[in-house]
């Protein structure tokens, strides 16, 4: 008699993915169908922001100082800050909360991971639909931005592929963060991380009003970049300084990934 065995299958514990990532992307759809008002629910919080702030408080404020130098009206100024804002929490809170809740309590991993489906493949999937949930509410954000004429420039639909960028860098810095917290109290970093970057990041003031140490560490931070990348384009002011944005905030996602991948690795398949 014939014994048969096998040997199961080695999943690599350090990928970037592949297109199979695309079946995660499609599982997580297919999860929300019934969750709809979660999903939606982070499209009002900046039109919030821009409704009391940008044009209530912005009839009381002069023209502020934009890209370029020239004066441009607060709500112009603080729409494609709130917009870049918008991608940053659709991609950051998808990538933090949920992504510890499948990993320490779901357990949903250990199952895909049954599949052909890899790590890398299961990084790239959450991170591809944790910045197109924050695309989801840029563009959201952008169309009620252009109904209080809050997008002069006929670049500003590029504001999409930007608030792509900016969830992609902020999809793989939050879960490469994620792989390292051991509990929900861990998440006060989170909170404390964001506050500051939606308040200083120029979402509501120029640059120049801060001492000259804290606009250094506001430029280091990728919300800033972001933001300036959206305002360039929103507002007509295209300039090279925008690819430089562009690429650090690449660097920053890649980066992410690269960490996320190889810390579940070690956490799922140890």
């Amino acid at each position: 008699m014939t014994t048969l065995s096998y040997a199961p299958r080695a999943v690599p514990a350090f990928g970037l993915g592949s297109k199979r990532s695309l079946h995660l992307i499609e599982r997580n759809m297919l999860a929300y169908r019934r969750m709809w008002l979660i999903l939606i629910s982070g499209v009002f919080e900046p039109v919030f922001y821009l409704l009391s702030i940008g044009v209530g408080l912005g009839k009381l404020i002069p023209n502020v100082t934009g890209p370029g130098g020239r004066p441009v009206t607060y709500v112009e100024f603080v729409a494609p800050a709130l917009l870049a804002t918008a991608a940053m929490q659709g991609a950051i809170f998808d990538s933090t909360f949920n992504i510890f809740f499948k990993i320490k309590y779901g357990r949903n991993y250990h199952a895909i991971l049954a599949t052909p489906l890899t790590v890398g493949d299961v990084a790239l999937g959450e991170v591809g639909w944790a910045l197109l949930r924050g695309l989801l509410y840029a563009a959201a954000f952008l169309c009620v931005a252009a109904g209080f004429g809050a997008t002069p420039s006929w670049w500003a639909p590029l504001a999409l592929p930007a608030a792509v960028l900016i969830g992609f860098a902020f999809a793989g810095l939050g879960m490469a963060c994620t792989t390292f917290m051991r509990s929900w109290q861990d998440f006060d970093w989170v909170t404390l991380a964001m506050m500051p970057m939606f308040l200083f990041s120029t979402t509501f003031f120029p640059l120049g009003v801060y001492p000259r140490w804290l606009q250094v560490f506001v430029e280091c931070t990728p919300l800033y970049q972001g933001i300036e990348i959206v305002r360039g384009l929103m507002l007509g002011t295209v300039e090279p300084a925008l690819i430089g944005r562009a690429a650090y905030l690449a660097v920053v996602g890649a980066v992410g990934l690269a960490i996320a991948s190889r810390r579940l690795g070690r956490l799922l398949l140890a």
